[in-house]
C-alpha cells in the first residue's frame, strides 16, 4: 500500500477547491517556435543570451539552456525538451498560471518518459528532463510563495500516458500483439519518477489516461519506488473519457476506471482532456459518486476549432461557468483546464470557484469493487456470483484441447459462451504440463481483451504458479481476482505475494492451506482463514473486502467415510467466516463436490444445485461454476433432490450408496435453453403490445384476428389495441429506451397487422369510415436523386406515430409532388436528397409551391441539407408557408406534431421564422472565410513536386477492364460497419458501438440481423457486384485540369477532368490544393498516370426490395438497401487495394488490415466527383463515358448525376505519395469565371451547378 503522512495539500483540500493550472501545450503553440528554437540553437524573443555562456543570469531559476544542434532527428514539437532549450518560455507560462490563481502547477513533463522520448531518440534525457521540469516549476512556485506566504503552491510531477497502449493491439490482424509490455512501462515510468522526486515535485500526477493498464504500470512503478527509497508523496490520477460514449480509449466506463485504480489510495482521481466541460459533466458526476477520495476535473475549452487562436472554441467565461456548475453541484475538489485553456481561463475558473465549498468525500459501503470494461461490485448483500469455469485447461478437456492445438479463436468463443450464459467473472487457468502456461495465459488474456463482450466482466487469473499469475496481472486493465495465494510456503512468501497482488490492483482468493497442508475439517478451515485474515488486514494492509476465502470444496459420495462431511464442513466454515471475518467473501470450485459422478451430467448438475442452495444460504458469495449448466433447486425431481440433499448434508451413513444406486437410472445432459413464451399467456392487448415492442411477428396475424373478433368494427383494432401498443413504442423511443432499428421492426409488425385488417375494413368502409390519423404527409426524394434509405426511415417513424404518409419514392419531379399533395389534401410536404444538386431542386420546389399558392409546411431533410442552407436558400422562396429543416428521423415526429397542433402551431411557426431570419442576417453579416487568394495566387501557392527527382509509377496494365459478378464473400471482408449504424441513426464507431451503454443493445441486435441477411445475400446470390476500372496516361494542364489520354502517345485526349482549387490564405508550409497538383504537368514532359473506376453491388436489388415492401416489411427493405450500400463501398475499397497492389502495382508489398484501409493508411486516394475535393457532380458524365460504365458495369446516371443502382461508387485513382483528401471549400467569382471558361459553360450555368461551394451570393 502507498502510505504517506498527512501532506500540507490535504489540509487545503479539506478547506477549499484548489485550482490546477491550464494547458501548457496551448501556450507553447502560441510562441510558434521553429526547429532551431526547439534545438536551443536560437533563443526565442528578445532574450538572445546564450544560457550556457551566462549561467549566472539564470541561477535563481535553474534555467541553463541546453543546445542540441547536431541531433539527427527533427525536434520541433518536442515540448518537454523546451524545459532545457527554452526554459524562460516554460518559466513564463508557469508564472502566468500562478498569477491567474493556480494552486497546483503541472510540470512540463507530459512526454518526458522513455517510450515517448525514444521517438526522438532522446530516451537518455528522461531523468534530466524530469529533474529540470520539477525544479523549474518548484522555483517559480517558491517565488510566488515569497510574495503571498499564506497561499502555498504545489508542484505536480506529471507522468503522461506514453505513446503506446498496453491493452490494445496496434495490428487489427493480430489482436493478441502488443508493442509495449507492462515491465517496459514500469521501467520507463520509474526513471521519470526518480527525476520528478529529485527535482522537488510535491505530488505525482498520472494524467490523461486513455489505457488503464498503462496507468496501473505507472502506479506500480510509483509504489515500488516509494518502497525501495523509503519515500512517499500524494498521488493524483486523471483519466480521459474519449467521447460521448462515456468510455476511455481502452473501453472502460468511469466507475470501472475507478475500481481498477482505487488500490493506489490516491489523493485524488479525476478526468481531463478529450471533452469540454459540457460533455464531461456526467462522468465527473459519476466519479464524485463512486470515489472515496478527492475528485478533480480539468476539461478542454470545448471542442477543437482550428480557426481559433487557441485551437478550441470556449471563452474563459463560458468554461468557468461550466466548471462552476460542477462545483455548485458538489462534484469538485480540484479544478483546472486542459487543451485550449489559457491563464485567462484559469483566472476565470479561480474567480468563479472562490467561495464555493469543496465536495465532501462520501462514506461509501465496503464492497469488493472489481472491473473489466465495466464495474462489478460485490457487497455482503449481493446475489451469488457465477464464475465461469470452462476456460480452464485442468477442468475442461475441450478447452485444453483447443489451447494445446493452438486454436485460440475457438478458445476465445468458449469465454464468450460463458459470459453469454451468465458468468459474471471468468476463471482462466493454463496449468498444463505440455503447455507453456505463462505464454498461453498472456496470449489468451490479450486476445479476450480485444473482445468487449467478454472483457466487460472481471477476470479471475487462476494458477498454482506465481509466475503465471503475475504474467496475467500484467495483461489486465480491470481489477481482477487472483486465484490463489495461501500460506502453504509459510508466512513470508504469503506476505510477499499478497503485497504484489495489492500493488497490481487485484483482489485475491486465499486458499485454506498452510504449512501442514489443505484444511479438510471445519476446525482447520476456520483456523487457517482467521490467521490469513489477520496477516492480510493487520500486517499487509490488504482491504478486507478484497479477500475471498476458498475453504476447499472436496468431492463427496466417494465411498470413503472421512469424505462424507466435506460439504457440511465447507458450509459451516462459510457461515463462520461471514460472521467472524468482516467483509471477507467466500468462493470455491463447485464442480469438485460432484467429481465422483463424472460422466453423469444430470446427477452432477443436481449435486451442484443442492450444494449451492445450502452454501449460499450460509453466506457463500461466489463460485466457479459452468454458468450454463446450473439447475433450479425446486425443479430437480423430488427423489433425486432428496437423495442428493442427504449426501450433501451427510444425513445418513449410506446416503452415498443410495445416490450411486439412484444415479444408474438418472441420465441425460444439462439444461437446454428454450424460447420463453410466457408472454403468450397475457390478454390480446398485452400480447399485441409485447409483439410491437419486441418486433415479434410470429403470432401477429393470429392475435390481430382475435382482437378483430372482440371488436365491434375492424378499424377499432387499429385505433385501440394496435395504437395502444404503438404508443408504448413511441414513448420508449422518445425516452431513448428504444432505438431506430427496433422501431422499424415494430413498424413491420404494425403493417402486417393492418394488412390483415384492411379487407375487413374495406368491407365495412361505408359504415365505419376510415381510421383518423394525426395528419397526411407526402414525402419524396427530389428529381435526379435516387437515395431513399433516410426518407424511408422517416416514413416508418411517422407512420409509427399515427401519421398517414404517402411515400412517392425517388427521382420525383416537382410537379408530380405538388399534384400528389393536392390530390390527397396533404397537410405537409417532405423533400429528401443526398447529392448537392438536390439542394437546388429543393429550392425550385419551394419557389413552385409559392407560385402555385401552397400554404402547407415544407420539410427539408437529407445528408447534404442543413439549417443554414434551408434558411438562406430555400425558406425565402416560400414566404407564404413554413419551411423546416429536420435533422433526422427522431426529430420528424416532434416537428410534425408542432406544425399540425391547434394550440402550438402559431408560436412554433413564429419561432422558426424568427430563427431563420436571424440565421440569414448572421450569414449576410459573416466575414467570408478570412483572407482569400486570387485564383492566380492560389495556383502559385499550390503543391510543388520536384518532378525531376520523382518518377510516377507506370501501371502494369493500361486500358479498361471489367469485373462481372464479383464474389460478395470476398467483398464482405472489406465492409466498414460504422456508416451502417449511422444509417440507422445509431452513433458510434464499430465495434465499440456494440458495447455502448446507451445504444449498445440496439446496435448488437441490429448487427445480428445484418449478419443474418448478409449471409443470405451471399449464399443466395441476391445481389450481383460489377465493376469497371481503367488505368490511363495523364498529365495536368491549365494548372487545375487533368488530361486523360487514350494511349502512351498522349496525342488523343479521352477526357479532360476539370477541378477546383482552395482559395483560402494558408500558412506558407500548407499549399492550396487542387487534385491536378498530384499529376505531373504536361509542360514537364514527365509521363504520369491516373485511374478511374465505377463499382456497384446493387444489381438485382429492386425485386427483393419490392417483395419486402409488398409484405409490409420496411425493416428488411431498409436493411437490404443499407447492406447493398456497404457492399458497394467495400467493393470500392477492395478494388482500390487490388489496383494499388496488382493492376497498377505501385504498392505491391502493401499488407493492411481492414481497419487500416478504413483509416486510409495506404498510399494514394480515390476521390469522387461531387465530394469535397471535386464538388462538381457533372464530371461523372466524362468519367462514365471514359469507362463505358453503363455497358460494362450496368451503372447509369440520372439527370442530376446520381448513380443507378444507388449502391454504387465511382471516382479516380491517384498514386502520388503526397496525394490526400481535402475540401476545395468555398470558391470566389474569379475562379468560377475561369472554371466556366475552361468547361465551355455560361457563368449562370456554372453558378447553378456549383451553388453549394460559391463564396458569394448569386
Amino acid at each position: 500500500m502507498i502510505k504517506h503522512s498527512t501532506h500540507p495539500i490535504e489540509k487545503h483540500l479539506a478547506e477549499r477547491i484548489l485550482i490546477l493550472d491550464g494547458a501548457m501545450g496551448t501556450m507553447i503553440q502560441q510562441y510558434k517556435l521553429n526547429e532551431a528554437q526547439y534545438r536551443g540553437v536560437e533563443a526565442h524573443g528578445d532574450d538572445t543570451r546564450n544560457f550556457a555562456d551566462n549561467p549566472k543570469d539564470f541561477a535563481n531559476n535553474n534555467a541553463t539552456r541546453r543546445i542540441f544542434a547536431d541531433h539527427p532527428f527533427d525536434l520541433k514539437g518536442n515540448n518537454d525538451l523546451l524545459t532545457l532549450t527554452q526554459p524562460h518560455i516554460i518559466r513564463g507560462i508557469h508564472a502566468q498560471y500562478l498569477a491567474a490563481g493556480a494552486d497546483i502547477l503541472e510540470t512540463n513533463t507530459f512526454n518526458a518518459n522513455a517510450v515517448s522520448m525514444d521517438d526522438y531518440q532522446m530516451g537518455h534525457l528522461v531523468y534530466e528532463l524530469n529533474v529540470a521540469g520539477a525544479k523549474l516549476a518548484r522555483d517559480v512556485c517558491d517565488e510566488f510563495e515569497l510574495k503571498t506566504p499564506n497561499k502555498p503552491r504545489f508542484v505536480a510531477g506529471v507522468l503522461g500516458p506514453t505513446t503506446r497502449t498496453a491493452s490494445i493491439s496496434p495490428d487489427v490482424n493480430d489482436p493478441g500483439f502488443r508493442n509495449i509490455t507492462f515491465d517496459e512501462l514500469v521501467a520507463g515510468y520509474t526513471e521519470a519518477i526518480r527525476g520528478l522526486l529529485d527535482g522537488g515535485a510535491d505530488v505525482l500526477m498520472v494524467e490523461t489516461i486513455f489505457d488503464t493498464l498503462n496507468a496501473k504500470a505507472a502506479l506500480f512503478a510509483i509504489e515500488q519506488y516509494f518502497e525501495n527509497h523509503n519515500i512517499s508523496v500524494p498521488i493524483m490520477i486523471s483519466g480521459t473519457i474519449t467521447d460521448a460514449s462515456g468510455r476511455t480509449l481502452s473501453g472502460q466506463t468511469t466507475e470501472a476506471f475507478w475500481n481498477s485504480l482505487s488500490h493506489a489510495k490516491p489523493l485524488s482521481i479525476g478526468l481531463n482532456c478529450a471533452l469540454g466541460g459540457d460533455l464531461m459533466r456526467p462522468y465527473v458526476e459519476e466519479l464524485s459518486r463512486v470515489a472515496s477520495v478527492y475528485v478533480s476535473a480539468h476539461p478542454n475549452a470545448g471542442l477543437p476549432n482550428p480557426l481559433s487562436e487557441t485551437g478550441y472554441d470556449e471563452s474563459p467565461a463560458y468554461t468557468a461557468s461550466v466548471v462552476k456548475e460542477f462545483a455548485t453541484s458538489g462534484f469538485l475538489n480540484i479544478a483546472g483546464g486542459c487543451c485550449g485553456t489559457t491563464p485567462a481561463h484559469i483566472k476565470a475558473i479561480a474567480d468563479a470557484l472562490h467561495d464555493i465549498a469543496p465536495r465532501k468525500i462520501p462514506d461509501l459501503p465496503k464492497m469488493c469493487r472489481l472491473s473489466g470494461l465495466e464495474p462489478f461490485n460485490i457487497s455482503d448483500e449481493s446475489l451469488f456470483v457465477n464464475v465461469g469455469e470452462r476456460t480452464n485447461v485442468t477442468g475442461s478437456k475441450m478447452f485444453a484441447r483447443l489451447i494445446l492445438s493452438g486454436d485460440y479463436t475457438t478458445a476465445v468463443n468458449v469465454a464468450r459462451q460463458q459470459v453469454e450464459s451468465g458468468a459474471q467473472v471468468i476463471d482462466i487457468n493454463m496449468d498444463e504440463a505440455m503447455l507453456d502456461s505463462q505464454a498461453a495465459m498472456v496470449k489468451y488474456l490479450n486476445l479476450i481483451s480485444s473482445e468487449p463482450d467478454i472483457s466487460r466482466v472481471p477476470i479471475m487469473i487462476d494458477s498454482s504458479k506465481w509466475s503465471v499469475i503475475e504474467a496475467g496481472l500484467k495483461c489486465v486493465q480491470g481489477k481482477a481476482i487472483v486465484n490463489s495465494i495461501s500460506m502453504k510456503e509459510g508466512e513470508a512468501e504469503f506476505i510477499k505475494y499478497a503485497k504484489l497482488v495489492r500493488r497490481y490492483g487485484a483482489a485475491t482468493v486465499v486458499m485454506a492451506f498452510d504449512e501442514k497442508g489443505q484444511a479438510d475439517t471445519f476446525q482447520r478451515k476456520i483456523e487457517i482463514c482467521q490467521r490469513s485474515y489477520d496477516i492480510l488486514v493487520n500486517q499487509v494492509g490488504f482491504a478486507p473486502e478484497d479477500i475471498i476465502f476458498d475453504p476447499n470444496i472436496f468431492a463427496i459420495a466417494t465411498g470413503i467415510e472421512e469424505h462424507n462431511n466435506y460439504a457440511v464442513d465447507f458450509i459451516e466454515a462459510t457461515r463462520w467466516i461471514r460472521k467472524n471475518l468482516p467483509y471477507a467473501k467466500i468462493s470455491g470450485g463447485v464442480s469438485n463436490v460432484s467429481f465422483s459422478f463424472r460422466g453423469n451430467d444430470a446427477v452432477r448438475e443436481a449435486i451442484h444445485t443442492v450444494f449451492l442452495y445450502h452454501a449460499i444460504q450460509a453466506g457463500m458469495n461466489m463460485g466457479i461454476v459452468n454458468a450454463g449448466q446450473l439447475g433450479v433447486y425446486d425443479e430437480i425431481p423430488r427423489e433425486l433432490r432428496e437423495a442428493v440433499e442427504n449426501v450433501v448434508l451427510n444425513r445418513n451413513k449410506d446416503s452415498g450408496e443410495r445416490l450411486v444406486a439412484l444415479a444408474e437410472n438418472v441420465k441425460g445432459g444439462g439444461k437446454v435453453q428454450v424460447e420463453d413464451l410466457a408472454w403468450r399467456q397475457g390478454t390480446v392487448q398485452e400480447r399485441l403490445t409485447h409483439a410491437l415492442v419486441r418486433g415479434v411477428n410470429t403470432f401477429v396475424v393470429e392475435d390481430t384476428e382475435e382482437a378483430r373478433l372482440q371488436a365491434t368494427y375492424p378499424v377499432e383494432v387499429i385505433e385501440g389495441a394496435l395504437m395502444t401498443g404503438m404508443n408504448v413504442v413511441g414513448d420508449l423511443f422518445g425516452a431513448g429506451k428504444m432505438f431506430l432499428p427496433q422501431v422499424v421492426k415494430s413498424a413491420r409488425v404494425m403493417k402486417q397487422a393492418v394488412a390483415h385488417l384492411v379487407p375487413f375494413i374495406e368491407a365495412e368502409k361505408l359504415r365505419s369510415g376510415d381510421s383518423k390519423t394525426k395528419g397526411k404527409i407526402v414525402i419524396a426524394t427530389v428529381k435526379g436523386d435516387v437515395h431513399d434509405i433516410g426518407k424511408n426511415i422517416v416514413t416508418v417513424v411517422l407512420q409509427c406515430n399515427n401519421f398517414e404518409v404517402i411515400n412517392m419514392g425517388v427521382m420525383v419531379p416537382c410537379q408530380q409532388i405538388l399534384d400528389m399533395a393536392r390530390e390527397h389534401k396533404a397537410d405537409i410536404i417532405g423533400l429528401s436528397g443526398l447529392i448537392t444538386p438536390s439542394l437546388e431542386e429543393m429550392a425550385h420546389v419551394a419557389k413552385e409551391m409559392e407560385r402555385q399558392g401552397f400554404k402547407v409546411p415544407l420539410l427539408i431533410g437529407g445528408a447534404t441539407t442543413s439549417r443554414i442552407h434551408t434558411a438562406v436558400k430555400i425558406e425565402p422562396n416560400y414566404p407564404s408557408g413554413t419551411t423546416v429543416y429536420v435533422t433526422d428521423a427522431s426529430r420528424a415526429v416532434g416537428v410534425c406534431n408542432n406544425l399540425l397542433s391547434n394550440t402550438l402551431s402559431d408560436n412554433y411557426v413564429a419561432g422558426l421564422k424568427a430563427e431563420y431570419a436571424k440565421a440569414r442576417q448572421q450569414h449576410a453579416g459573416k466575414k467570408g472565410q478570412g483572407a482569400r487568394y486570387s485564383i492566380a495566387d492560389a495556383r502559385a501557392h499550390g503543391l510543388k513536386t520536384d518532378w525531376k527527382n520523382y518518377t510516377p509509377p507506370r501501371p502494369k496494365l493500361l486500358g479498361v477492364r471489367e469485373l462481372r459478378n464479383y464474389s460478395l464473400q470476398e467483398i464482405s471482408a472489406y465492409i466498414d460497419w460504422t456508416p451502417f449504424f449511422q444509417t440507422w441513426e445509431l452513433s458510434g464507431r464499430y465495434p465499440k458501438i456494440l458495447q455502448d451503454e446507451v445504444v449498445g443493445e440496439a446496435a448488437t441486435n441490429l448487427f445480428k440481423d445484418a449478419q443474418a441477411m448478409l449471409k443470405k445475400i451471399i449464399e443466395g446470390q441476391w445481389l450481383k457486384a460489377n465493376a469497371v476500372y481503367g488505368l490511363y496516361p495523364a498529365n495536368s494542364v491549365n494548372s487545375d485540369d487533368i488530361e486523360i489520354y487514350t494511349d502512351e502517345s498522349r496525342s488523343n485526349v479521352a477526357m479532360t477532368w476539370h477541378n477546383m482549387r482552395q482559395q483560402m490564405v494558408k500558412p506558407e508550409d500548407k499549399p492550396n490544393l487542387c487534385l491536378a497538383d498530384f499529376i505531373a504537368p504536361k509542360s514537364t514532359g514527365v509521363p504520369d498516370y491516373i485511374g478511374a473506376f465505377a463499382v456497384t453491388a446493387g444489381i438485382g436489388i429492386d425485386e427483393r426490395v419490392a417483395a419486402y415492401e409488398k409484405n409490409h416489411d420496411d425493416y428488411n427493405s431498409i436493411m437490404l438497401k443499407a447492406l447493398a450500400d456497404r457492399l458497394a463501398e467495400a467493393f470500392a475499397e477492395l478494388l482500390h487495394a487490388r489496383v494499388r497492389r496488382e493492376f497498377w502495382g505501385y504498392a505491391a508489398d502493401e499488407d493492411l488490415s481492414n481497419e487500416a484501409l478504413i483509416d486510409e493508411k495506404y498510399r494514394g486516394i480515390r476521390p469522387a466527383p461531387g465530394y469535397p475535393a471535386c464538388p462538381d457532380h457533372t464530371e461523372k458524365a466524362g468519367l462514365f463515358e471514359l469507362l463505358d460504365a453503363p455497358r460494362r458495369a450496368k451503372i447509369t446516371l440520372t439527370e442530376s448525376y446520381a448513380m443507378l443502382p444507388t449502391a454504387a461508387v465511382s471516382g479516380f485513382y491517384f498514386s502520388h505519395p503526397q496525394a490526400q483528401y481535402f475540401a476545395s471549400a468555398k470558391i470566389d467569382k474569379d475562379q468560377v469565371e475561369d472554371y466556366a471558361k475552361r468547361k465551355g459553360w455560361t457563368l449562370e450555368e456554372t453558378e447553378r451547378w456549383l451553388a453549394p461551394v460559391l463564396n458569394y451570393d448569386n
